[in-house]
């Protein structure tokens, strides 16, 4: 009898531990929701009809791309710092090829789409081989190559590069277009990485690189086209920012790679891979979102707009230790159990 009634004590903590793990890893909508309470009442007018609501996704749009290439390479167990500067390089560079303002030497628009999302893939590639093959530090790689193509963005043009043709604009010229681009990219790589072998290997490698590889999993190759994957999502990232404005600017996307760790860091996924969903993901992009809009609604500044985006990314940061910390305490009383 006490060993049935022991029985089900441990069941029961068992159940407790499941419902608080589940608790944890969907964390992010509940903040959302509390979020979107908050800036309802203090500022109503950030969705004060669906045309603003639609507003705040489509300028979520380009950091969901750039949300989804950092969170490709965090799930292997890598990081990259790049990519703002792959997005900002790809787009001022197919900008100079095509505008009959700077080398005009292209006219066709969908070449100049093939091209700013070669660039930035190739781009990814290098990152992927030098990393993988030649053994350099992600931090460091991806640090040089953010030094080397945000100022090679400068160096191109100092001003903005405009009079682009309407058919390379159009994909982020268009609200409807860019929203449905970033949700549908959400959800192939949702699937990508939860039905596929590939998306396992990205989990097994940002577990543990040394116990994927041992079970046949090609590391290098998989660092290399995670990389490349997430060149290639960047370069969407500037393609849709170059066409929100018709332009691109020396600066496009340099401010975009802390709130893209935010975001992803916020909606679950580990700062040292192998685990976290795109699901959370794009929560964490909608929070950062909707934090956004509401801040230049309520007329702040650049520099306020800056410094609030550094304490949401130390909030991103202690609630992922409090969520770690939590986790590890659970599995621990688990095993002990």
């Amino acid at each position: 009898m006490s060993t049935s009634i022991s029985t089900m004590l441990n069941r029961t903590e068992m159940d407790q531990h499941k419902a608080m793990l589940a608790v944890l890893d969907h964390m992010i909508w509940p903040i959302l929701l509390v979020v979107c309470l908050g800036v309802f009442l203090l500022v109503p007018q950030t969705f004060g009809s669906l045309g603003m609501i639609e507003l705040v996704i489509y300028g979520s749009a380009a950091l969901g791309f750039l949300v989804l290439a950092e969170g490709i390479c965090l799930l292997s167990g890598h990081f990259d710092l790049s990519i703002g500067a792959i997005a900002g390089f790809s787009a001022m560079f197919t900008a100079m090829l095509l505008s009959p303002d700077q080398w005009g030497v292209i006219q066709s628009p969908v070449l100049a789409v093939v091209i700013i999302l070669t660039v930035a893939t190739l781009i990814g590639v290098v990152n992927g081989v030098m990393i993988s093959k030649v053994g350099v530090d992600p931090f460091l790689q991806t640090l040089s190559f953010l030094i080397i193509f945000e100022g090679a963005q400068v160096w191109l043009s100092s001003v903005p590069v405009s009079n682009l043709p309407d058919g390379f604009t159009a994909t982020g010229g268009s609200s409807g277009v860019s929203i449905t681009l970033m949700i549908a990219a959400f959800a192939v790589m949702g699937l990508l990485l939860k039905y596929t072998s590939f998306g396992q290997a990205v989990y097994a490698v940002g577990s543990n690189k040394d116990s994927a590889r041992a079970v046949g999993i090609k590391t290098d190759q998989l660092i290399i086209t995670v990389y490349a994957l997430s060149g290639f999502l960047s370069g969407i990232a500037g393609l849709i920012l170059l066409g929100r404005v018709g332009s691109v600017s020396p600066q496009l996307a340099n401010d975009l790679l802390f709130p893209a760790f935010a975001a992803a860091v916020i909606g679950g996924i580990s700062l040292f891979g192998g685990r976290g969903k795109i699901a959370g993901a794009l929560g964490g992009v909608l929070l950062l979102g909707v934090i956004q809009s509401a801040l230049n609604i309520s007329g702040m500044s650049v520099n306020q707009i800056q410094t609030i985006n550094g304490i949401v990314l130390l909030i991103a940061i202690l609630l992922y230790n409090t969520r770690t910390n939590i986790r590890d305490r659970i599995l621990t009383n688990e095993v002990s159990g």
